[in-house]
């Protein structure tokens, strides 16, 4: 129901109807939603009817095709209502702290290769302390990550600057090197100059490498040739196994090399940055906070050589 007061429109919605708008909109599904609430599918469609009817707009379009679909203002809505969401999360979390417990949900965004070596021992850091903090983990590439911050669907995730929108701390600087096949004729070297791969087929990951691949080859004085751009760092080594290019990598990537795939020093030296990334850090829950200064403590000014 809505109300019209001192000529403001004031509606009525609670905390369940808000839920499950947002969890139907991120399963694409009134059953999956049902399911996860312990509702009804009858009850869901009751629900969202009512909600849709008290804000006089359609939220959400029902398409044979393409499933459930969310109308322009049901998207502009559902980042909203995550952001309400996240309040009622934050005064539950602030509850819990004044009683000596540690509550709440982190929602993770991670790039494959973040994900894999700095997520699972924040994970383990923090449920052995506090098992009450539930975490679920999103892996997808940068981009990914970045749309997933915009519209609230994580709440922390980790990113390649340089970015503008997002308030970010520093996390982890990794060195770049050389992937070269292992009968390549530049393989008795023991420091590849950026020189030496100017006429080399070269090979890039998208997942945040390009940026400080084409400054390398801007500050080298030499031509960078692509040949191909794949998503996966996998992909990417084993393409190079393969001796179909040359690879600039970054030493996360390169913690289980495949056979036959030889790891050189660059000159001049090249580094990718990770940072974390949170909307603001004023907003950020007890939980997140508690992410971030796990994940600092673990990981930063960390040094680690694949040579």
């Amino acid at each position: 129901m809505n109300y019209i007061h001192e000529g403001h429109t004031r509606f009525d919605m609670n905390n369940n109807q808000i839920r499950l708008f947002v969890k139907i909109a991120e399963s694409g599904s009134f059953t999956k939603a049902g399911l996860a609430l312990n509702m009804t599918q009858p009850a869901v469609s009751r629900a969202i009817s009512a909600l849709e009817s008290e804000l006089a707009v359609k939220l959400l379009l029902r398409d044979r095709r393409s499933g459930l679909m969310l109308t322009d203002i049901g998207k502009r809505v559902l980042i909203i209502f995550r952001e309400i969401l996240n309040g009622f999360d934050k005064v539950e979390q602030e509850i819990s702290a004044e009683k000596g417990l540690e509550k709440g949900l982190i929602r993770i965004g991670a790039f494959p290769v973040a994900s894999a070596y700095f997520v699972p021992k924040i994970i383990r850091s923090i449920t052995e302390k506090y098992p009450e903090i539930e975490i679920v983990l999103y892996e997808g590439s940068v981009a990914e990550v970045k749309e997933w911050l915009e519209t609230r669907f994580i709440d922390v995730g980790f990113i390649i600057p340089p970015q503008e929108e997002f308030a970010t701390i520093p996390l982890y600087r990794e060195k770049l090197y050389a992937v070269l096949p292992g009968d390549h004729p530049l393989r008795e070297k023991h420091v590849i100059c950026v020189k030496d791969l100017e006429d080399e087929p070269m090979l890039i990951c998208r997942a945040g490498y390009e940026p400080p691949v084409v400054d390398l080859f801007l500050r080298g004085g030499s031509k960078l040739n692509v040949k191909y751009e794949v998503n996966s760092y996998m992909t990417a080594l084993n393409m190079v196994k393969e001796g179909l290019a040359v690879g600039v990598m970054s030493q996360l990537s390169l913690l289980s090399p495949p056979p036959n795939v030889i790891i050189k020093e660059l000159a001049p030296d090249a580094y990718r940055d990770i940072h974390l990334a949170v909307h603001t850090l004023e907003e950020t829950s007890i939980a997140v906070r508690l992410f971030m200064d796990t994940a600092l403590q673990l990981f930063s000014g960390a040094e680690l050589s694949v040579l």
